[in-house]
């Protein structure tokens, strides 16, 4: 089973953006515009699928990833980081200079 873990610098970014905007939660992008990155949301306005799997807590913050990307992704471990750059199109991380990126570590089965 995955789990999902955040650096020291993601966690003081979810500070700052649940600062900003009240409590947050994540869904993992499975591809498409925003690549494979982690999107932060406000937790009032995004709609979970009865198939989103939720890998755990960040900062305090629920992290969900699709049922599909689940089964292709659950023998890794997730390490959500920082890095320079813009975050994704919708998510809360954007026009700060710095984005959540997703890091993984196989998990031993």
């Amino acid at each position: 089973m995955s789990t999902v873990t955040a650096t020291r610098e993601a966690l003081e970014l979810i500070d700052e953006i649940v600062a900003d905007h009240g409590p947050v939660l994540f869904h993992q992008s499975g591809g498409c515009c925003d690549g494979s990155s982690p999107m932060c949301y406000p937790q009032s306005d995004f709609k979970l699928s009865e198939r989103d799997v939720k890998l755990g807590e960040i900062g305090g913050a629920p992290f969900y990833i699709s049922a599909s990307q689940y089964e292709a992704w659950k023998h890794t471990d997730l390490i959500i980081d920082v890095v320079p750059g813009r975050g994704g199109m919708f998510s809360l991380d954007n026009g700060r200079e710095k984005r959540f990126l997703t890091r993984s570590e196989i998990c031993s089965i």
